[in-house]
């Protein structure tokens, strides 16, 4: 299983923590650290479209009018910390957040 997010993401971290007390193997990648290859952004956002960027953040806020009306990839691939967090890939199986449905199907 790899959780993406960020190092500093809080949910990220009760993700992580959660899925290892449930006895699950977790692979951390900080996208900002390592970020997202072509093939993946467009992966996640095939799977997730607009839903993948949170337009919530101080990140999306502070973004030019251009980079806002351009496509979900370029958004991720110029500012990887608009990626909602966390994205979990537990084999074929790609998940957004950690909301009381992804920890149930990740979490029994």
């Amino acid at each position: 299983m790899i959780l993406y997010g960020i190092s500093t993401c809080d949910t990220c971290k009760k993700a992580i923590k959660a899925l290892e007390a449930a006895g699950r193997s977790v692979e951390f990648r900080d996208v900002r650290a390592k970020p997202l290859s072509e093939a993946e952004i467009a992966e996640l956002v095939a799977e997730f479209g607009d839903a993948l960027v949170n337009r919530q953040s101080t990140t999306w806020r502070g973004l030019s009018d251009w980079l806002k009306a351009s496509e979900p990839e370029a958004q991720i691939a110029a500012q990887p910390t608009l990626m909602k967090r966390p994205v979990i890939r537990d084999g074929d199986m790609l998940l957004l957040g950690w909301d009381a449905g992804v920890q149930r199907r990740l979490l029994g």
